[in-house]
């Protein structure tokens, strides 16, 4: 038996009542996870955003956003770009073999892909992706205001490593760049022509930088002026999450990842729309090892409230359909 198994309950005998499983509300604490979610956990979990830990001590995110932050908090004392909001790190957030850390723990909980970023240059990255090519899927960040050259780097990682999305940080950018700004217009023509995903953070950033770049009615413009466009958000959508559900039920290519949200978290707008409308629009994304463990990811997700026939879908085949592996 996996190590991450569990007993469950019959269904007749689960505290989980039909209201909560419909509603979005989440059953009593402590109660046994539905029969449903642990066979679909069972076929096989796909997360969409893990990282590969750096280095112990590294902290090279603080070079990456020190143009954009201006209080002394953000700049000094944080381990992380948001531990005001996050503040038990996971200890896997460092390794010496970030690669083997990370299926270890992948192991354990029965994530058998995950996506992770990399960068042509990224050698624990490339090499990962090259090494364990059944386990790990990669997403090029991309920055608008780098030009061709960041559209030469997205294209090289698809076709030398086999990248699977482009991802972004609107508001992370120097200068930030909304999601509607015609900047952004040459990177949504480029996915389109390499067949992968857009994967922009959308709703306020965890990171002490403005918003505007991130709200989340910017996907409109998007959506219409590029109907081709694959969109998977990242990280919310709040406090636009009902805005969000409106504009996936409008735009078919309009998705949701539940990335750097602990599943207690987790907007009801989005899991009501998952329970009803919605089933093939929203995917499981945690946040390990940046900000979120295993541990507690797996252990509060059963009790979200998700329908039985949607936890095989948003745990696993989503991700599938959507990525085409």
């Amino acid at each position: 038996m996996p190590t991450w198994a569990v007993t469950t309950r019959s269904p007749t005998a689960s505290p989980t009542s039909s209201a909560c499983r419909v509603r979005g509300t989440s059953p009593r604490s402590g109660a046994d996870p539905p029969v449903s979610f642990a066979a679909a956990r069972a076929g096989g979990v796909v997360d969409l955003m893990v990282g590969l830990p750096p280095a112990p001590g590294d902290l090279a995110w603080r070079d990456s956003l020190r143009p954009l932050l201006k209080d002394a908090e953000s700049l000094q004392g944080f381990a992380h770009p948001a531990s005001y909001m996050f503040k038990n790190l996971p200890s896997e957030r460092f390794a010496d073999d970030p690669p083997r850390a990370v299926l270890e723990a992948m192991d354990r909980h029965g994530v058998t892909r995950a996506l992770i970023g990399v960068a042509p240059d990224d050698d624990t990255a490339v090499r990962a992706l090259r090494t364990h090519p059944d386990r790990f899927l990669g997403a090029v960040s991309v920055d608008p205001n780098s030009g061709t050259t960041g559209l030469r780097a997205l294209r090289r990682g698809v076709e030398e490593f086999g990248v699977r999305a482009a991802a972004a940080l609107p508001a992370g950018v120097l200068p930030p760049r909304p999601v509607d700004d015609p900047i952004w217009f040459p990177v949504y023509a480029t996915c389109i022509d390499l067949g992968i995903p857009f994967m922009p953070c959308m709703g306020v950033p965890g990171p002490r930088v403005p918003f505007a770049p991130q709200h989340v009615m910017g996907l409109d413009r998007v959506c219409f002026e590029f109907p081709e466009l694959v969109v998977v958000t990242r990280h919310g959508c709040e406090p636009w999450e009902e805005l969000m559900v409106k504009l996936m039920v409008k735009w078919p290519n309009l998705h949701y990842s539940t990335s750097a949200f602990a599943p207690k978290h987790y907007p009801r707008a989005i899991v009501e729309y998952a329970n009803t409308r919605g089933a093939d629009k929203v995917c499981f994304a945690g946040y390990f090892p940046m900000g979120l463990s295993y541990e507690t990811i797996f252990d509060q997700l059963p009790r979200v409230g998700f329908r039985d026939e949607v936890w095989p879908r948003f745990l696993r085949s989503n991700a599938e359909r959507i990525f085409g592996f």
